[in-house]
């Protein structure tokens, strides 16, 4: 059975950025299972799954505008140490809960320098391209309650 719309696939994947580096990985956890043509994972990747089979072993170069989108400049604040309230400073590469107007938002520490925090809101890998290794494990019809709730 191919990938198509409204089928189950369970995949395990390796994330690679542009320099090659793997950023991240299912394989050692729980693989990714995602109903095709619901739009749940990056659409690079989503493409990339149509027609494949179980067993089938891939890699798939994803662009910036197909993977995390662009990189948003209006996300990266500059910030005074005294926005943490005498809370320990955090270290570069922590991840921290901005309350913003459109509710929180999940930033990075990217920078410290005296009595300033630099945070930024994108995605680590936004405007930027990543390659994926893809290994697909199962492909199945969905059951009638993952049609009527998701996966």
């Amino acid at each position: 059975m191919e990938i198509a719309d409204r089928r189950i696939a369970t995949i395990h994947f390796t994330l690679f950025d542009h320099e090659g580096k793997q950023v991240g990985s299912t394989h050692g956890h729980d693989p990714l299972v995602h109903m095709y043509g619901t739009g749940g994972i990056v659409p690079g990747l989503e493409k990339a799954l149509a027609g494949k089979n179980a067993g089938d072993r891939f890699e798939v170069e994803v662009a910036p505008e197909e993977g995390f989108g662009p990189h948003h400049p209006e996300l990266v604040q500059t910030l005074p140490r005294s926005t943490f309230n005498g809370a320990q400073a955090p270290s570069v590469g922590r991840k921290l809960i901005a309350q913003t107007s459109k509710g929180p938002l999940e930033v990075r520490v990217t920078g410290l320098d005296g009595d300033t925090i630099t945070v930024d809101g994108n995605h680590p890998l936004a405007g930027k391209p990543f390659r994926l290794e893809v290994e697909i494990l199962e492909v199945r019809v969905p059951t009638p309650q993952e049609l009527q709730f998701g996966v």
